[in-house]
C-alpha cells in the first residue's frame, strides 16, 4: 500500500472534471493537479511539442512531487503522448481516451455514435482507434470542435457567441442522427449546457471522466498502491500560468476543494 499521491494534469482546467472525478469516488488519495494554462491549449499545438510538454509535466511529478500514478486528464496528451509516457515513467499512467470510448458505446442505443475533440485529438485518430477495438461498433461519426477550450478558459460557458459556435460545428453530428455524444476533451463538459440545447434532450453526452476515475481505482486496487490508512485526502494544485487567476476560475469548476494555487514552471 503506498501513501504518495495521484498526479493529474492538463492544459488548463478541463481536467478538473476528471479531479472531481478523482475526489469524489477516492476521497482518501491525495491528488496533486497541474494546470499547464501558462501554455493552453494544447490542441492546435503540433503533436511533437505536446509531447514535449507532457513529458516536463510527467516528469515534475514523478521527480517532485513522488507521485505513484499519473492520469493524464487531457484528450490531446492522451492522444499523442501516452504511449511514450508509459515507457519513460516507472508509474502506471492512465488516460482518458479509451475509458471515453468504453463508455459512449455502453450508452448509445441505435449505435450511432458521435465524438467531438479538439483539432489535435481529432487529427490523431486516438479516438478512431479506441472505438474501433471495441467490437460491434460501426458508426462513428468525428468533428474538432476549435474554440470550445478557449470559451471554457475565458469563464464563457454560455451565452450566444459559444452557442453560434456549436450550432455550426455540432450540425453534422445531428444530421447524422447520433444518438450519444462523446465530449472527447475534458474541458467540454463545462459546456455541457450549450451543447445539449444544441443537440437535443435525447442525445447522451458522455465524459470521460466518471469512467477513467473507476479506471483509476481499478488499478489501485489490483496493484497494491491505494492508501494504507484511511482519511481524508489532500487536493493540491499547480499552475503554470497565474495562479490567482487559476483559483478564481478554478474554483468555480471544481468547487470548494480548490482555495489555492502554486506557481510551477517548465521548460527550463
Amino acid at each position: 500500500m503506498n501513501d504518495r499521491p495521484i498526479g493529474v494534469f492538463d492544459s488548463g482546467f478541463g481536467g478538473l472534471t476528471v479531479a472531481r472525478a478523482l475526489i469524489d469516488l477516492l476521497d482518501d488519495e491525495d491528488i496533486v493537479y497541474v494546470g499547464d494554462t501558462g501554455r493552453y491549449p494544447y490542441g492546435p499545438r503540433p503533436g511533437d511539442e505536446v509531447r514535449r510538454f507532457a513529458h516536463e509535466i510527467a516528469e515534475h511529478l514523478v521527480g517532485v512531487e513522488d507521485v505513484k500514478m499519473i492520469v493524464a486528464a487531457c484528450n490531446t496528451a492522451s492522444s499523442v503522448a501516452l504511449d511514450e509516457l508509459r515507457f519513460d515513467f516507472d508509474v502506471p499512467i492512465v488516460g482518458v481516451i479509451e475509458p471515453g470510448a468504453r463508455a459512449a458505446v455502453a450508452a448509445t442505443r441505435n449505435g450511432e455514435i458521435g465524438v467531438i475533440g479538439t483539432t489535435g485529438t481529432i487529427a490523431s485518430g486516438a479516438y478512431q482507434r479506441a472505438v474501433a477495438a471495441i467490437h460491434g461498433v460501426q458508426r462513428v461519426h468525428y468533428a474538432a470542435c476549435p474554440g470550445f477550450v478557449e470559451f471554457v478558459e475565458r469563464g464563457e460557458l454560455d451565452g450566444d457567441p459559444v452557442h453560434v459556435l456549436a450550432e455550426r460545428l455540432l450540425s453534422p453530428l445531428k444530421e447524422a442522427g447520433v444518438d450519444t455524444l462523446l465530449l472527447g476533451c475534458t474541458h467540454y463538459p463545462f459546456l455541457a449546457r450549450t451543447i445539449a440545447d444544441v443537440m437535443g434532450r435525447d442525445v447522451v453526452l458522455v465524459s470521460s471522466a466518471e469512467e477513467t476515475a473507476f479506471d483509476v481505482r481499478a488499478i489501485l486496487e489490483s496493484t497494491g498502491l491505494g492508501r494504507r490508512f484511511a482519511s481524508k485526502g489532500t487536493h493540491r494544485f499547480l499552475s503554470s500560468g497565474d495562479p490567482g487567476w487559476f483559483v478564481t476560475m478554478g474554483s468555480r469548476l471544481l468547487g470548494p476543494e480548490l482555495v489555492a494555487a502554486e506557481s510551477v514552471v517548465f521548460g527550463r
